[in-house]
């Protein structure tokens, strides 16, 4: 064990209490999340040169997309919790999935509901799903950044004991140096895959291979999540899967590197819009 770990920065997961409303850093990155995606979204649209014919959303829509996306988020991150981590406690307790203050969300369910919401949203705008897709998948990262943030701050979805001198002792654990593993995603799964998004979209016009962005942040995802997985501690309700290793995240991840990989692969199968002479 180290011989000191760094001090818990004193932050109360709570930002502000107006009486019985209590504004919390969590809420508050969800929503700074989703303003973003909404403002950035519609510069993407709006930026013709990165489409080059390729049909997509118009600026317009992005409200409308703003709320489906919400509304997959939430709903998806829950249940998605609910079922992959926690089904027991909460077929004992259903009156508590509707208590989601408490905690208890799941990206890769968010993954799904948001995926769910963003097809309902392109069959009612006659759209290419992938394109949609890879929209909220340029935008994604950022939201996952603020997300992890929240979590350090909450003092939740800890790492294990650890020696390493940027261990820190959570306030909500027992006492012993973890691994900030919610640094580590913010890092990962938030501004590593913007900074590699963002070339790809803005020079390289993957845009134009529509599934081609939101496979390489699929696959990227996968990676840095099963990379932190073997330093984070497992859901004390699920454990290990198998052995002293596999974790439910790190299985979810792999399905969802699979589901990365045919996107990629669909979309390099397809037709490259390239940009057309100028005269």
């Amino acid at each position: 064990m180290p011989l000191f770990a760094l001090p818990f920065p004193p932050i109360s997961p709570v930002l502000v209490e107006l009486g019985p409303v209590s504004i919390r850093w969590y809420g508050l990155a969800y929503v700074a999340g989703l303003i973003f995606g909404w403002w950035y979204i519609i510069r993407l649209v709006e930026t013709e040169r990165l489409w080059n014919g390729v049909r997509r959303p118009k600026a317009t829509d992005i409200d409308d997309l703003l709320v489906w996306m919400t509304l997959g988020v939430v709903l998806g991150g829950r249940i998605g919790y609910i079922l992959f981590y926690n089904f027991a406690a909460y077929r004992e307790n259903p009156i508590e999935i509707l208590q989601i203050w408490h905690g208890g969300m799941s990206v890769h369910g968010g993954f799904i509901g948001t995926a769910l919401a963003q097809y309902l949203f392109a069959r009612r705008r006659g759209l290419n799903v992938l394109t949609v897709f890879d929209l909220t998948a340029a935008a994604a990262p950022v939201g996952l950044f603020l997300g992890r943030l929240a979590n350090f701050v909450n003092g939740e979805l800890y790492g294990r004991v650890t020696d390493v001198p940027w261990a820190f002792v959570f306030p909500n654990s027992d006492g012993l140096p973890r691994h900030p593993s919610q640094l580590y995603e913010a890092g990962l799964e938030g501004l590593l895959i913007f900074a590699v998004l963002t070339p790809l979209i803005w020079k390289a016009g993957i845009l134009r291979k529509p599934g081609l962005a939101v496979g390489i942040f699929g696959l990227i995802y996968a990676a840095a999540r099963i990379l932190v997985e073997t330093v984070r501690e497992p859901d004390p309700q699920v454990g290990f899967l198998a052995g002293n290793f596999l974790t439910m995240g790190m299985l979810l991840s792999a399905v969802t590197a699979v589901a990365a990989l045919a996107l990629v692969a669909l979309a390099l199968g397809g037709r490259t819009r390239r940009p057309e002479p100028s005269s």
